[in-house]
Formats: structure tokens, sequence, C-alpha cells
């Protein structure tokens, strides 16, 4: 099923939390809504879902407008973010309960609803669980349930709010990655809301960047990452090394330093700009491989699994320079605190005011 969100707008009292939102689902897409807390996400999820009702616009779900319809009538199934499950039914009796509540003209015969419920806690892997109640299961398993009763009613759209976010970060790894496969087996057309750049980046067929109740960029992980339509999804997808220039002849100039952009900057009108690079993209050497390479101090060495993390002062910058490089390459290189190395900035990108050059 599609989605069609069309001028979708907002209002709480001191603040608009979605100001005309439009977005096009496919069927079958698997969508993140990604954004920092207070931006819209959830509040554009529950409207969606008939659970709360927007201001202004329209809700299209196959060609049909349910934008006033209660959430009982859009066949949607809805994840919470702290699972919502009910303490006092067991896990079998919980992913029942949205089947067991519908009207008895459409509910299922008894024996149906069996089959339905065993074979999507076999599809979640919890068959073994049936007996269960919430309070006997770990988080990630609570979760898996919570999934399973949203899919009992063959929702023809999944939503999911901050399904992850009350786990630990190894069982975050291995639920949405078993999501994005259970999704690839389903195809059921799905939104997901996450705060999570590395969720959104591996989950998501597209992200959508949402800032004050407005999308900032949409595309694939891919698309959005590699090419930030601004400073905002820049910073807020992973992080980031940020110097505050002057762009003159076509190169940044910060502090004494040139820096080249990745893209030819046109002109010779000297302009104030920012210059974006990741730490994973800054090289580091014992020597001088070219006249753009800067030097700096290591002042401090940080473990972070397969990377190690430097922090670097180099004359001309006000904040310490941020890079991380693999493991092997600092072991080779025999790296330590208060060691002088030179820096090379080869992929910067460059923003004056909110828009990239």
């Amino acid at each position: 099923m599609s989605i069609d969100i069309r001028n979708i707008t907002k209002r709480f009292p001191g603040y608009t939390a979605l100001a005309g939102i439009s977005l096009k689902v496919g069927t079958g897409e698997l969508v993140a809504l990604l954004g920092p807390s207070g931006c819209g996400k959830t509040t554009l999820l529950r409207i969606i879902a008939g659970l709360e009702t927007a201001d202004a616009g329209s809700i299209i779900l196959e060609d049909r407008d349910t934008t006033n319809l209660p959430a009982r009538e859009k066949k949607v199934g809805f994840v919470f973010q702290h699972y919502a499950l009910f303490r006092r039914l067991n896990v079998f009796e919980n992913v029942a309960f949205g089947l067991n509540v519908l009207p008895r003209s459409s509910r299922p015969r008894k024996k149906e609803i069996r089959e339905r419920v065993l074979h999507l806690l076999g599809l979640v892997q919890m068959e073994w669980s049936i007996d269960r109640y919430p309070s006997q299961l770990s988080g990630g398993q609570r979760q898996r349930v919570a999934l399973a009763r949203a899919l009992a009613v063959n929702p023809k759209v999944l939503l999911l709010d901050e399904p992850f976010s009350a786990l630990d970060a190894k069982v975050r790894l291995e639920l949405r990655r078993w999501l994005r496969k259970l999704h690839d087996e389903i195809h059921v057309t799905s939104i997901f809301v996450t705060h999570d750049q590395e969720e959104a980046l591996e989950l998501a067929d597209r992200i959508v960047v949402i800032n004050k109740g407005r999308i900032e960029q949409q595309g694939t992980p891919q698309e959005v990452y590699d090419h930030p339509a601004n400073t905002f999804v820049y910073n807020f997808l992973g992080n980031v090394n940020v110097f505050h220039g002057r762009i003159r002849d076509g190169k940044v100039m910060v502090g004494g330093h040139h820096i080249e952009a990745q893209e030819k900057l046109n002109g010779h009108e000297e302009k104030t700009g920012q210059a974006f690079i990741r730490p994973h993209e800054i090289g580091v050497s014992r020597i001088r491989s070219s006249d753009n390479d800067m030097p700096g101090i290591i002042r401090d060495i940080r473990l972070m699994g397969s990377q190690i993390g430097l922090e670097l002062e180099s004359a001309g910058f006000e904040h310490p320079i941020e890079v991380e490089i693999p493991r092997e390459t600092w072991s080779n290189l025999g790296l330590d605190r208060g060691d002088e190395v030179f820096i090379t900035l080869d992929k910067v990108k460059v923003f004056t005011g909110d828009y990239e050059i």
C-alpha cells in the first residue's frame, strides 16, 4: 500500500510541530523519519496512524483519503517505543489481542487465530514463549512480540516509533538487522521514526531528515550521507569537524591555512563560509605529502573499537581537529600523545549560509 502525505500541518500551544509536510512512500518501501527530539517525526507517525488529528492536510492510503478515519479503520500496525504489551496477558494473548477484539462479523475463528499467532511468533523467532508473560522476557524479546502483535491484523502499513531506543547497543544492532531481513520477506510498507543516524543508514530504503516540522532532505542513505543538502543535515548525520573561515579565490581560508574543497569554488568575491569534513576522511602522516598538508600535534588518543580517535591541535584552528584512523594505521605509524603529524584535508564540503556551494 502506498502512502501519500499531503501538506500536513499540526500546531500545539506555543509551537508548530509540523509545517506543511508532504511525502510519498511507495508500496513495500521502508522509510526512516530521522531527526532530533521534538522535530515532529513522531507526531507525523501518529497522524498517519489516526492517533492524532492534523490541523490541515490529508493522508492518502492507496488512493483512499483516510485523514479523518479512526485508527481501527485504517489497517495500520503501530509498534510503540516502549512495547505497550499487556502485563496480565501472556505472549499468545498479547499477539492475538487485535484479532480477538474485531467485530464478530470479521473476527477469524479461534483455530485461524491460533494458526496466525503461531505463524507470526515463528516469524519473529518467539514461538517458544507463548505461555510467558512480558515480565519474563528481555527488552529485545518484548519488542519482537510487539512487532508480531502489530502484524497480526494484516496491516497494509507498519509504523514503528523509535522501536529500539530502549534497548542496549548490542541488542539494537541485532534487532535492526533482523527487522531489515523480516521486511525483505514480508514487504509491508513501513515507516519508522528514529534519532539514530546509524540505524537509519543501515535499515532504510530512503531517509527523510526532519527539523522543526519541515523536511530538510530526503533520499537514499548514500545520497543523504554523501551529498547533504545543508549544514543541519551534515551535522546530524554523524560526527563532523566544522571550520569557520573566508572563501577567496576559490579556496577556504581558515586561520593561515588554505583548504581545498571537493567541488570547485568559483568567484573572487570574499565571503564567509563553513568547511565540513568527517573525522574518518582526514589523512594523518608523519611526513608532508603536499604543500596543502598542515602540521598538528596529537593531544589525545581514544580507542573506538576498530578505529582510533585522535584529537589534533593545529595553529590557526580555534578548536581541536577530530580524526578517526584504522588501528592498523595507528600501529604502523607508531603514534603517541605529543607527536607532530601532518594533516590532509582533501574531502571538504563548503557551505555559505545554509547552502552548499
